[in-house]
């Protein structure tokens, strides 16, 4: 489910805390966070409506000036159906406060070198993903296409790694490329005098 800035930023000031989508099926669960770029919305109820049901003021709050703006926007087909999505706000992306957090114990840098373990074993690559914390933190902020070339791997392949330990909190994104965060630092200084 995707949000445009406009409808963010809405999201953001606590204007905008309705939206409506039209699917075959139900594609969201109340509860859910939906990561953005501002942040993670939070869902709360979610039901399907008839068309009847929504009326102007609902509209507007879900970031529209009138229904018929609301309708033009929505998307059409014969098998979908209407849904209502109660937006809660907006909360922090968890992986921030994450990757933030650079205290590290033996436990928790265990942990995550176990789950580094298991990726590569599942990659058939032993040490696969160490090389691209190395990589990372040796040349940050180069084009995912230049690291791709450095680790002799696809660029797409490397992109969905990456999101893997951004995932974790070890990465973050940067307008080019990629940086450790701070946890990341940690845990290859500890992983590496753990050797």
């Amino acid at each position: 489910m995707l949000f445009n800035q406009r409808i963010l930023e809405g999201i953001a000031h606590g204007d905008v805390t309705l939206a409506f989508r039209r699917w075959k099926r139900q594609q969201i669960r109340p509860g859910t966070r939906l990561r953005t770029a501002l942040g993670e919305v939070r869902i709360g109820e979610v039901r399907q409506v008839e068309e009847t049901a929504v009326s102007e003021d609902d509209a507007r709050q879900a970031g529209f000036d009138s229904l018929a703006g609301l309708w033009r926007d929505l998307r059409e087909g014969e098998d979908r159906r209407l849904f209502r999505i109660a937006i809660d706000g907006l909360a922090q992306d968890t992986r921030v406060a994450l990757r933030e957090d650079a205290v590290l114990g033996a436990e928790e840098t265990s942990a995550l070198t176990k789950k580094l373990a298991r990726w590569d074993k599942a990659n058939g690559s032993d040490g696969y993903h160490r090389r691209v914390l190395q990589s990372i933190a040796g040349k940050p902020a180069t084009p995912a296409v230049e690291l791709a070339k450095l680790l002799d791997v696809e660029k797409l392949k490397l992109k969905r790694d990456i999101r893997k330990l951004k995932e974790i909190g070890l990465t973050e994104s940067l307008k080019v490329g990629y940086r450790l965060s701070p946890r990341g630092r940690t845990f290859l200084t500890m992983s590496e005098s753990a050797r």
